[in-house]
């Protein structure tokens, strides 16, 4: 059995766990008071490749991603900034979601499922 490795971790979480070469992100939220779902997406999935590259990852070795979307009237927007970043990589499972968030400026949260590099 492999060793489950924790990084960047609180006492409440970890931002990465990395687990027989699979490597897990917690929530990954940009809830600036003064932006949009389309700059709140962006800065998501900055902070997504971000904490990839400190596990040993990549964007292109992401297996799935949870997108929760505080109100679907902005799926359509952020679907658009989604697919830009998406365009020339392999495709992830994906799942949307409307879900209440910790608090009302965060418009968007991803979890994201990745592949270690080899």
């Amino acid at each position: 059995m492999s060793d489950i490795q924790r990084i960047q971790s609180t006492d409440r979480m970890s931002r990465i766990v990395k687990h027989n070469g699979t490597v897990y992100l917690c929530g990954q939220t940009a809830g600036e008071a003064d932006w949009d779902i389309g700059r709140q997406t962006a800065e998501c999935l900055k902070k997504v490749e971000n904490l990839l590259a400190d596990a040993g990852s990549s964007s292109d070795r992401i297996l799935s991603v949870t997108i929760y979307i505080r109100d679907m009237k902005d799926f359509a927007a952020m679907n658009a900034v989604w697919d830009e970043w998406v365009k020339d990589l392999p495709k992830p499972a994906r799942a949307c979601v409307e879900a209440r968030m910790a608090r009302p400026e965060i418009l968007v949260e991803m979890t994201v499922v990745a592949a270690e590099s080899p």
